[in-house]
């Protein structure tokens, strides 16, 4: 018997001003499937779940949802016909109880008003079938953030889901945190459930996904059994041409392997009293130094203290053999460092701002007030970056926040190397964007190098760090607990040195 598809969109278009998000996209969902929806940034992802959800009514084409012709004009809309969605950012109300955010606009009443006896037991019920059993009158902020994702998922089904859309859902979790949301939609599968799982993780895709559509440039490129489709082909599918297997496996050339010099920054004994326990380092410019490591395991808490910006109580810090004290970002840009935060939403970009205002954003405070940069140099100085780097952008006027994900983090490469550092702290640069857009960032990080800029780089996906770094500093529960030559080393190596096993 053949299974029809819950959920089908077809020949989907929507413009903007100057830009066309989607032309003829597609889609079906089929129940008790977990369907991966591919695609790099801009691709329309983002764009065909607002047309589904009813963010965004779609200039053409038709959805259908149980052969049904739907039209949500609203996300309540798309709620009440059995479409509910979990985003990447939990856009819920820390301050109010687990309770409260699961049954939040839709309270059951009785007579005297609000049922809160009838919120708490359905509450529990329903976080329960997840597997999870908590207090639900605490407040959300009192729980880690992947609990407060089980809640926004426990939500999303109490409205009694046909459709559950998950849009990188797995970003803030850690391994262990991932798999337990694997387990859930294994669940939620068996139930029944069609599942739309958006990711930039490849393991992830492979790890819990029956099929795979991938979207390209706002076009419907095909769908697949992910069974039947390699990683490198859903690459090559994404990008629109061929890349080159030896480039995307593990490249250990980012810098001089042999460094007979001195280092450009040595740490001994630095250490927080409830952060970070003391750690030695030495960072060579021409040299990468990847941190490896499991969430939680220190490496933002050491780009930090390195930084400046939280405050280490023991141990020094030498730059060029000479002991300074770096406890303020402006010391630590003084001495020639830089520093990408692993937020750039909150910590880095500032999305109001041109391209142009964001990338001399770090050269003018290292100016000052009273030695302002002019316009036509400011704009001479974005151009260069722009152009240097592969920002895709009509010119340096536009927005940062209208860019891609992976061309916003090119703009905070931009910002830094305009300040010609000596020393850059890059924190997980490649989060939250796709597969092309990570290996060029890649490369621009190996080319950097290259020019002789010292480099920390921080990344969850081993993979890369193995790629990218020519020594690894490996941290396990805020120590360092090793350091290992990447040309020695591979995956389960690491993670035998975290594990604790013998290598």
């Amino acid at each position: 018997m053949t299974v029809e598809p819950i959920l089908v969109m077809q020949g989907i278009n929507k413009s903007f001003p100057g830009v066309t998000a989607l032309k003829n996209a597609q889609l079906r969902l089929f129940p008790g499937e977990v369907h991966a929806l591919m695609g790099q940034n801009g691709a329309g992802k983002s764009t065909l779940i607002k047309a589904l959800t009813g963010v965004e009514i779609p200039d053409a084409g038709e959805m259908r949802l149980n052969g049904k012709l739907i039209q949500p004009d609203c996300v309540g809309a798309a709620q009440e016909i059995g479409i509910s969605t979990v985003y990447q950012e939990i856009n819920l109300c820390p301050n109010l109880s687990v309770a409260e955010n699961i049954f939040i606009g839709r309270f059951p009443m009785r007579r005297m008003g609000i049922d809160w006896k009838a919120i708490e037991r359905e509450s529990k019920t329903a976080l329960a079938a997840l597997n999870i059993h908590i207090d639900v009158t605490l407040p959300l902020a009192s729980f880690p953030v992947a609990i407060q994702q089980m809640v926004a998922i426990a939500r999303a089904l109490s409205t009694e889901a046909q459709v559950l859309i998950l849009d990188e859902p797995t970003s803030s979790l850690d391994e262990d945190e991932v798999e337990r949301l694997f387990q859930t939609l294994r669940q939620l599968k068996q139930k029944g459930m069609a599942i739309l799982f958006v990711t930039h993780f490849l393991d992830q895709t492979y790890a819990i996904s029956d099929r795979i559509t991938v979207l390209r440039n706002g076009e419907f490129v095909g769908e697949y059994p992910a069974s039947e489709l390699s990683r490198l082909d859903l690459i090559n599918k994404m990008v629109g041409h061929e890349i080159d297997e030896a480039i995307y496996a593990t490249d250990t050339s980012a810098g001089s392997a042999n460094i007979d010099r001195e280092p450009f920054i040595t740490t001994s004994g630095l250490g927080s009293t409830g952060s970070m326990r003391p750690i030695d380092l030495d960072i060579y410019q021409g040299q990468v130094l990847g941190l490896g490591g499991l969430l939680g395991s220190g490496r933002t808490e050491t780009a930090r203290m390195l930084f400046g910006i939280d405050h280490a109580d023991s141990g020094t810090i030498r730059i060029d053999g000479k002991l300074v004290k770096l406890n303020s970002p402006s010391k630590a840009v003084r001495h020639g460092m830089a520093f990408c935060p692993e937020d750039r939403k909150t910590e880095g970009i500032i999305a109001e701002l041109s391209i142009r205002e964001n990338i001399i954003l770090a050269l003018q405070a290292r100016r000052g007030v009273f030695r302002f940069l002019p316009k036509r140099a400011q704009r001479a100085i974005a151009d260069e970056y722009i152009q240097q780097l592969g920002i895709r952008t009509p010119d340096a006027e536009k927005p940062i926040g209208q860019l891609s994900g992976g061309n916003q983090q090119k703009a905070m490469l931009a910002r830094w190397l305009a300040t010609d550092p000596k020393m850059l702290i890059l924190d997980e640069p490649t989060r939250g964007i796709d597969i092309a857009a990570k290996l060029e960032i890649m490369e621009l990080v190996k080319a950097q190098c290259r020019k002789g800029l010292a480099i920390l780089f921080i990344s969850s996906e081993m993979s890369e760090v193995l790629r990218v770094s020519d020594r690894i500093a490996v941290l396990r529960d805020r120590q360092k607990i090793g350091e290992i030559d990447s040309n020695d080393a591979d995956e389960q190596s690491v993670f035998r040195m975290i594990a604790g096993a013998e290598s």
